[in-house]
């Protein structure tokens, strides 16, 4: 069994950017498409690693909660009039915000299915993908 990154950060604006540029670079023969499928792939093992590595700060949060689900242990919770309390005391306040939260690790033990979840969706599309 292959060990498989959330995908959840190629619909961050960096995900977007690299996804757009290797799909280019795959239409005009500069690389080939097993080759953008593993920059994807260490995109997403890198931004993951980096993010539990480096981002110690807490918040907490007092919203309205307005939808909230559960999919292969990824939750997905969207709020309402949202109030951050960093631990640095700074105070942040959004209209709406979707938070993704997966399964504490940094991989899903399993290997990809195509199209078996939305953050388990195939590299290197010719779509938009879609924005979380």
């Amino acid at each position: 069994m292959a060990s498989v990154y959330y995908e959840i950060y190629r619909g961050s604006p960096l995900g977007i950017a690299l996804l757009d540029t290797l799909d280019e670079y795959v239409r005009d023969n500069v690389v080939e498409q097993k080759l953008g499928i593993h920059v994807m792939e260490q995109f997403d093992r890198a931004l993951a690693d980096a993010i539990a590595r480096k981002v110690k700060a807490k918040a907490s949060v007092k919203a309205h909660l307005r939808t909230y689900r559960n999919c292969e242990e990824v939750w997905n919770f969207t709020l309402q009039n949202a109030t951050f309390k960093m631990d640095d005391k700074r105070i942040v306040t959004t209209h709406r915000i979707k938070i993704i939260a997966c399964k504490d690790g940094d991989a899903i033990d399993s290997a990809p299915t195509p199209q078996s979840s939305p953050v388990k969706a195939s590299p290197m599309k010719t779509s938009t993908p879609k924005k979380y």
